[in-house]
């Protein structure tokens, strides 16, 4: 690094809805507790291409908002009062800066931040009500960084996100027992990151079910003892013939369909979990009888918090979680729209889409 900072930088900047563009656009400055970033890895998310076309409550308005959420670059400038961290560290973000005086945030609930979309209270929540990573340069709190272990690339440190937002989900339901039995319900970036979690955490059966081959593919080679394509079988009678009719432990529900919430309570055996992780898309009818007489649980999860990124990076670095196999393709910035509808359309059976703003 050369220590000169530009007073400009290339930007993906939302000027409407579906209507991204590559700009020139003010380098941010770092304010008390914050510091400067040069963005080296931003991986699009699923969320992302849904701010774009649909907008999100609270974020900056039209030509002036930056999205992306999952990125990860280098310190190149320290705000008032930074001491923890110094120019050069490796850093990788979590989204969720909570305002820290709400009840929730006091409560250590911060990605529910009661000023969720309040600038002016402190809240932040990057990439979606302050700009994000779709840029040259972005402004973090240092209440969202983590250092990158030497031996993690800034791409795979760009889905530590992804990692740690299956963690917290497992948090929240109560974590997972050595030697439990778990299914995974959608083989997406979050499903496939789950399966690692459980795996490493000690779970000794894992069934993988989805609609598409090459996705479940890629989670045998991750570790799946079973994958089950549910075009082709009854996925929760394959549940239950893999346990020997009994279901599963803990089911991790990562895809958001109607369907698969309503069979995430028919896999798990009588008092089994259930972790909601997708972003539902539809009201799943549910059999809320089984779930109340078979003591059930079951806990939901938004995006990634409890210090779960810290543990996340720590199991890629120890090569219990892997990264690579789910990084298939890469753009510069000024492709973001292509990297974009590579990502949205899975084109070349894209999983996940990098975006590289310092190429």
């Amino acid at each position: 690094m050369n220590g000169i900072i530009p007073t400009t930088m290339n930007a993906a900047v939302l000027h409407g809805l579906n209507d991204l563009r590559f700009q020139e656009f003010p380098v941010p400055e770092p304010g008390p507790l914050e510091v400067l970033l040069k963005i080296q890895a931003v991986a699009i998310c699923g969320t992302d291409p849904t701010v774009i076309s649909k907008g999100w409550t609270g974020m900056p308005a039209f030509g002036n908002f930056i999205p992306g959420h999952e990125y990860s670059g280098e310190i190149v400038k320290l705000g008032p009062n930074v001491s923890q961290f110094k120019v050069g560290d490796r850093v990788a973000i979590e989204t969720h800066h909570g305002c820290g005086h709400c009840m929730n945030c006091k409560r250590g609930k911060y990605t529910i931040c009661l000023n969720y979309g309040k600038p002016e209270t402190g809240h932040r929540h990057y990439g979606f009500t302050t700009n994000g990573g779709y840029a040259q340069y972005a402004v973090n709190h240092i209440s969202t960084l983590y250092r990158i272990p030497d031996n993690v690339s800034y791409d795979e440190a760009a889905l530590v996100t992804t990692a740690a937002c299956a963690h917290f989900a497992l948090d929240n339901i109560g974590g997972l027992m050595g030697g439990e039995t778990v299914a995974v319900l959608g083989p997406g970036p979050i499903g496939l990151m789950a399966l690692q979690l459980v795996k490493a955490l000690g779970a000794s059966k894992v069934i993988l079910t989805g609609t598409r081959d090459e996705r479940l593919n890629v989670g045998e080679k991750l570790g799946a003892d079973r994958t089950v394509n549910v075009n082709n079988e009854d996925a929760v009678k394959a549940v239950k013939d893999f346990t020997n009719g009994m279901g599963v432990d803990l089911v991790v529900e990562c895809s958001g369909s109607p369907e698969a919430v309503a069979q995430a309570i028919e896999m798990a055996a009588r008092g089994g979990r259930l972790s909601l992780i997708g972003d539902p898309h539809g009201l799943a009818t549910i059999n809320l009888r089984r779930f109340v007489l078979d003591d059930m649980r079951a806990a939901g999860v938004r995006g990634e918090g409890n210090g779960d990124c810290a543990r996340s990076l720590a199991l890629i670095s120890d090569g219990k979680v892997q990264c690579k196999p789910l990084i298939t393709h890469h753009f510069p910035l000024e492709k973001i729209n292509e990297g974009i509808d590579t990502f949205v359309q899975r084109k070349g059976g894209a999983i996940k889409v990098v975006i590289q703003p310092n190429l």
